[in-house]
Parts: C-alpha cells; structure tokens; sequence
C-alpha cells in the first residue's frame, strides 16, 4: 500500500512537473501576444513544453541523486556504528560528519549553480526557443554567448530578481492573508452552523463541515493565483526587457518595449 501511495505521489508530481513546463510556453506566448487564449498556445508549444520537462527532470535527478550520495555518506557510518554493539568502536560515525561538513560547501555551490541554471532557463531560455523555435538546448547554446559577453549584467538581474522574489512573496503572503482573514468570517459562520448540525444530526454536521471546508480552501487557492497574477506577469516582463536589451536579437516584445520608452520619454 505504502508502494502504491508513493508511486501515485511520484506520478502526480510528474504530471504537475509537465503541465508547469508546457504552461510556462503559455504564460510568456500570452504576455508576447497580450492575448490568453490557452489551447491555441498549448497546442503550439507542447512539444518544447515536454523537452523543457526532460531537461527540468534531468535537473531534480542530479540534485536528488546528490542529496543522496551525501546522506548515504553521513548515514551509513553511523548505522554501522550503532550496530557493532555496546563495546568501544573506532568511531566511524565522527568521520562521517566530518566529511559530510566538508561536503556542505560543495552541495551549496551544486544547489547554487543548479538554482541559476534553471532560473535562467525559465526567464530566459523558454522566451528563445519561442522566438527560434528550438529546443531547451539549442535555446542554452544560443543564449551562453550572451552571458560570457556581459556577465555583470546577468549577475545583476540575478541579484535582483532574488530580491524582487522576495518582496513579491511577501507581498503575496500579506494580501492572501488579509483576504484569508476576511474569508474567515463568513466560512467561520458556516462552520460554527457545522458544528451546531453535529449536536442534531452528525452525519449531516459532517458533510457540512467538509464541504464549508473544502470551499475555504478552494477560495484560499483562488486568492493565491490572483494575487500572484500581477507579480508573475511583472517579473517575467522585466525578465524578457533584460533579455531584449542585453541582445537586440532576442527580443520578444518589440511593442511592448517601444511603449514603455514612449512612457519614460
């Protein structure tokens, strides 16, 4: 059972991890066209969505596959240790902590580099092989010889999209909290309503009760995407301006680039 419960979650992620990855193409499609029309879109880019998948699935393999070698190595002295028993032991599990320290630096610089890599996939990569209609390597091949050439300048979008990630995230968290404050009156009403109907007949308190429930947190979900609507829409246009003004080439909002000098002019 315990199989089929984790062979069930794995598949489920997977099938989120494809849709996320062909829905990226959607996203930046409807910000370039200023249009959402998500079956044209999804018909056209499912292909690059499901390689943009595979390259997102090689990427969690390497660090999952690195998280593991470096418990494995933390770990395993240490089972070893405890079963030779009562009597003294070279120590063993002493060595493996300091290896696993020594490694610390180097799982922090492979989550580093695995964090920018795929970061700059979705920003960056995803709006080339739009406009060439390539795949996620070739769309890396094209956009490595931008980023030798100003390398400052990604650095500092980097910089900066960590932090606007961060402000933006607050942000979210603070509207979604005051809506889910306010939504808490009326559910909390029903609730209570739930809680009276189980003194009377408990079966029907507890079908209200899962559905007052279930309808809180569907609202919670919708509060969240609509709350991260703007946010996403602004940091991927900021995105996709960086791109455009580091390569001319690569610029996959020309209107939308020539109004917004229009409005700083």
């Amino acid at each position: 059972v315990i199989a089929v419960v984790i062979a069930a979650g794995l598949l489920i992620g997977l099938l989120f991890l494809l849709i996320g990855s062909i829905m990226e193409f959607v996203l930046v499609e409807s910000l370039r066209q200023e249009e959402v029309t998500v079956r044209q879109y999804w018909g056209e880019r499912w292909r690059q969505g499901a390689r943009l998948f595979g390259f997102r699935l090689v990427i969690g393999l390497l660090v999952f596959g690195s998280a593991a070698v470096v418990a494995v190595l933390f770990l395993l002295p240490v089972v070893v240790e405890t079963g030779t028993g009562p009597g003294p032991s070279p120590g063993p599990g002493g060595l493996s902590i300091i290896g696993f320290l020594l490694l610390l630096p180097i799982v922090f610089v492979l989550a580093l580099v695995v964090g920018l890599v795929n970061g700059f996939t979705t920003v960056f990569v995803v709006p080339i092989m739009i406009l060439e209609d390539c795949g996620v390597l070739a769309g890396w091949r094209r956009l490595w010889p931008t980023i030798t050439a100003n390398p400052w300048q990604y650095l500092a979008y980097a910089v900066a999209g960590v932090i606007l990630n961060i402000l933006a995230g607050i942000l979210v968290a603070i509207v979604v909290g005051v809506a889910g404050l306010v939504l808490l009156i009326p559910f909390g009403i029903l609730g209570a309503l739930g809680f009276f109907l189980l003194t009377v007949a408990e079966l029907f308190g507890i079908g209200v009760l899962v559905v007052v429930g279930l309808l809180f947190g569907l609202s919670v979900l919708l509060v969240i995407a609509l709350a991260q609507v703007p946010v996403v829409a602004y940091l991927r246009y900021y995105a996709l301006l960086v791109l455009g003004d580091i390569e001319s080439d690569l610029d996959l909002i020309p209107e939308q680039r020539a109004a917004v000098r229009a409005d700083e002019g």
